[in-house]
């Protein structure tokens, strides 16, 4: 049986490796070693931050609507009860969009949010 030598697959799975790891800085671009472990360790940060993105867009969210909110004269929580006893079902993202982009449409409702409100305590009050 011939003899396989393995330069040439090294060689190519270096490359591979140093082709990611570039703008990595120092050595970490350059040495096989220290580029496959930032390699790796790079992976591993971007795969627990697309988790994290969702949970920062969700709180960015939630901070523009409360914004929006207060200005209106109304807590978060009051606005996101309202919503759902009217049968409202716009989800955050949308909602923080129309809080920075449309004004009118959010504030009118912040008013509707606020009648449901209104109504459903006249209605207990009533009982």
């Amino acid at each position: 049986m011939a003899r396989v030598k393995r330069g040439t697959m090294t060689h190519k799975r270096h490359k591979k490796v140093l082709e990611k790891a570039k703008g990595y800085w120092g050595g970490k671009r350059s040495l096989f070693k220290t580029a496959h472990e930032q390699m790796l360790k790079s992976g591993n940060y971007a795969y627990r931050d697309r988790r994290n993105r969702k949970r920062e867009f969700r709180r960015l969210w939630i901070t523009r609507i409360s914004a929006a909110c207060r200005a209106e004269g109304m807590q978060y929580c009051r606005f996101v009860q309202g919503l759902t006893r009217l049968g409202i079902e716009l989800d955050r993202k949308v909602l923080a969009e129309m809080a920075v982009s449309d004004p009118q449409s959010f504030t009118q409702l912040v008013a509707k949010a606020a009648s449901a409100l209104d109504n459903a305590g006249d209605a207990v009050s009533a009982a």
